[in-house]
Order: structure tokens, then sequence, then C-alpha cells
């Protein structure tokens, strides 16, 4: 499957010349090795791959005991593999590297010897049972992959020109048209219920039975808690717990994740490292809010104050609806045919959520309570800080929107309130592009341009 990812080595490739090694950093089933693969078969000569999730100890020994003689270790290790790999032209690829941390390690003296190219791929890589006792390489580039994203739904499916289409459009400020956005939220809707793992979109494309789509998504959710399970160590009951309540807390009115709802009595304090483990395993998409919509909202936002999402929405779909799988198929269908609304509360908001990580940006909300002023109090779904610094209007609120009827008091609130930090004022919806009353209207799909613009 093409990903965009691709490109991202490609330049590491061309602006590194072998002098630091890449790490592909991602939650389990992001198809990290895959593209891993793909790209050393296609951009040079030879590759040698080292499964450290099947590897035999004896192999781990070369690593202890000859990465100081590497004309030894190579000897060894080319044996053990049946390769000769051609110098300056090859790939090693270190795959689920977190089995074996000692190698990571090596990657010092390995990029610095400059016989060939090193690559990694790892999940749960910063968890501490897995960093202990080494020393993290300072060669060591660690980019984050994630789920598919729409574009690359599409692309999966053969449609290579819907997204350029949706770009110029956004671009122009004009509609597509009804048919066609019709056409294209029928697409949106497949990607929030199939989702973007790879093992799912593959699936449907090949199968187009959304049981199969969801018991694919199930394992990977088994997958999910099998590894809190097993590394979370002394936080692993405070983990599962908050993993668990995501579909139920995003399905509240006000999606700020309470831990009462968890846990009778729980603070923030006692649950941060939990949150923490969950965003290094890279499962979940946390938005903070901001204490104040201005620029660099890290340095003023309330971590005590939090949303939780998961990592790709259509895991959410199949996790959300968990009561019954053998009803999984027709809830799937449900959702394509509009027969239950794209946001109950929670399906629609989470995809736009993995739709700001995606283009680069954490996501942030804004939430007042003022119990004396109801001009005061309002809550919007998520900030997006444009890239440029040149001007002091530069922060846009998202609004997220489904159903044939709703309003949007609480942007009307913020326009008025923070005017002299406002950019563009976006409400997602459904619908065909449109603008009026001082807010620009989009349809889900675009919501990649709202951070890219």
């Amino acid at each position: 499957m093409r990903r965009k990812i691709y490109d991202v080595l490609l330049d590491w490739k061309k602006t590194s010349d072998g002098k630091s090694a890449i790490m592909l950093d991602g939650a389990r089933r992001v198809g990290k090795s895959y593209i891993a693969e793909e790209f050393a078969r296609r951009e040079y000569a030879a590759y040698l791959l080292i499964d450290f999730s099947t590897i035999k100890p004896k192999v781990k020994r070369y690593f202890n005991d000859y990465i100081g003689d590497l004309d030894k270790f190579f000897m060894y290790l080319f044996t053990e593999f049946h390769v000769n790999l051609p110098k300056g032209d090859s790939l090693v690829i270190f795959d689920e590297v977190q089995k074996f941390p000692r190698a990571r390690e090596a990657i010092k003296h390995l990029v610095k010897d400059g016989r060939y190219h090193y690559l990694e791929t790892g999940s749960l890589i910063s968890i501490n049972r897995n960093v202990r006792d080494i020393v993290i390489p300072s060669e060591e580039r660690r980019v984050k992959m994630y789920p598919m994203d729409f574009e690359e739904f599409l692309w999966a499916s053969g449609n290579e020109m819907a997204m350029p289409l949706i770009a110029k459009c956004f671009r122009e400020k004009t509609p597509l048209g009804r048919e066609m956005n019709d056409t294209l939220m029928d697409l949106f809707r497949q990607y929030l219920v199939v989702g973007g793992m790879p093992q799912a979109v593959a699936e449907f494309n090949s199968s187009h039975n959304l049981g199969r789509v969801d018991a694919v998504k199930r394992d990977i959710l088994a997958l999910y808690r099998a590894d809190i399970n097993k590394y979370g160590g002394a936080l692993r009951h405070k983990v599962a717990a908050i993993f668990n309540a995501i579909p139920s807390q995003l399905s509240r009115h006000e999606k700020k994740f309470v831990l009462s709802d968890v846990e009778s009595g729980a603070k923030m304090r006692d649950y941060e490292s939990a949150f923490e483990w969950l965003k290094e395993a890279m499962t979940v998409n946390v938005a903070y809010a901001a204490s104040e919509p201005n620029v660099g909202f890290n340095l003023n936002s309330n971590r005590t104050a939090l949303k939780c999402y998961l990592a790709d929405t259509g895991l959410l779909v199949s996790m959300a609806f968990d009561e019954n799988a053998i009803l999984a198929e027709d809830i799937h269908n449900r959702l394509l045919s509009e027969r239950i609304e794209i946001n109950e509360g929670m399906i629609a908001e989470n995809a736009v959520a993995q739709m700001i990580r995606d283009a680069g940006h954490a996501p942030y909300f804004y939430v007042s309570s003022d119990r004396n002023d109801a001009q005061n109090r309002m809550e919007i779904d998520f900030l997006v800080d444009k890239p440029s610094l040149a001007r002091r209007h530069n922060v846009s609120p998202v609004e997220v929107k489904s159903g044939r009827n709703y309003t949007f008091n609480s942007l009307r609130k913020y326009c008025a309130k923070f005017k002299n930090f406002l950019s563009t004022s976006y409400l997602i919806h459904d619908k065909d592009y449109a603008e009026r009353d001082g807010v620009v209207f989009i349809p889900f799909y675009m919501t990649p341009f709202v951070v890219t613009g």
C-alpha cells in the first residue's frame, strides 16, 4: 500500500547519506514492517531484515560479543542469514527492535562504521522496560508512523484524484457540488467505519465484507489490551481502565475525560502516567485544554483537562459497539448508510482529532465553564494555530457538527471574545463548502487543509 511516510524515508536517505539511522515508531499493526521492507526492496541494491521478535539467541549474542569488532560481527551475521551486502548501497532493517534494545544501542557504532544504512521499526519503544540499561543513540532519527489517513485510504482503492480535487476546491473556496459531495461523504463514511489500519483496509478492499473487517479490528484491539497487560507494569490496571473507558467518555455531551467515572475520587495526578503510557504506545490521541487561545498552546495548556481519543477511528467503531459481535456487520452498514449518524457524540470528533494529528498538529480545545456569565460559557472542539507567526490573528476555532439541525453558539461567543487572536473560524459537517456569518463551513474530508492551508 502506498504510504506518505515513504517520502520521509526517501528524504532521510538523500540527506543523511548513512550518517544517521532512522526509526519508524508507531502503534502495533500500522504497517511499519511492510513499508520498511518495501523501501529496502525499491531503493537499495540489497537489504537484510532482522526480525527481533523471532531471532535466534545466537544472533543476539553477536551484538553482545562482536560489536567491538565489526568485521567479525558482519561475517557472523551474513553467514547466519546467507547474504553478502554490497557496501554503500545496502540497508539493514532492525524490525521490532524494542524486543532487543541492545541492537538499538549498537546503532551508534554501526552508523559510525559507515558500511550500510540502518532502518529500525518499533512499538512501545519508550516504555521503561524497553530502554532500561541502554544508551539511546544520538545517531537515530525517530519519526512517528500513524494509521492510514483518508488520502492513503483512497489510494488503497485506486482513487488518486479525489484529494487533489478536494484541495483545489478548498484553496479556491468553492463548493464541489451536491452530487460530488455526496460521493465523497460516502467514501469518508467508509473510512470512518473501516479505519486506517492496513490489515482492515486490505480486507475491505478484497472482500468488502464488513464482518471480516470488524474481526480484523477486534484482533488488533485484543493485541493492544494484551500489550497493556504485558508492558504496563504497575500502571497496567490504570492504563487498561482508561483505554476501555474511551468510548463511554467520548459519548458524553462534554467529552472531557472524567476520571471519577473510572475510579471514585480519582485525581489527574494519579493517572497522568497512565495517559502518558498510552500516548507513548501511540494507541490514543490526547487533546489538552488551552487556557488561553494564543500562539503556543503547549505553553498555556491545562494538563488536568483533556480529551482522550482512540488513534484510529475504525478501531473506535468496533470498540464502541462491542456488546454483541454478531451485530457488528449490521452496525457497520447502518453507519455507512447514515441510519446511525456519524457523530453519535464521538465518531466524527475522533476522526477530526485524528486528521489534525495526521496533518502534523497536536489537537487542543478550549472550554470555559463560567457559572455567572452565560456569554462566557463555551466549548470549542478544537483550536488550530496557523504555521505563520507574521500576524497575531492566527488561531482557528473548529467546531464539529452532524445531523440536520444544530447551532454553533459557542463558536459565536468565542469569535466575539477572542477576535484579536482570530483566524478563520471553521464548522465541520457533512455538507458542501459554504461561507456565512463569518464562518467557513466545510465537509469532513476537507479537515486536513484546515491545518495545512
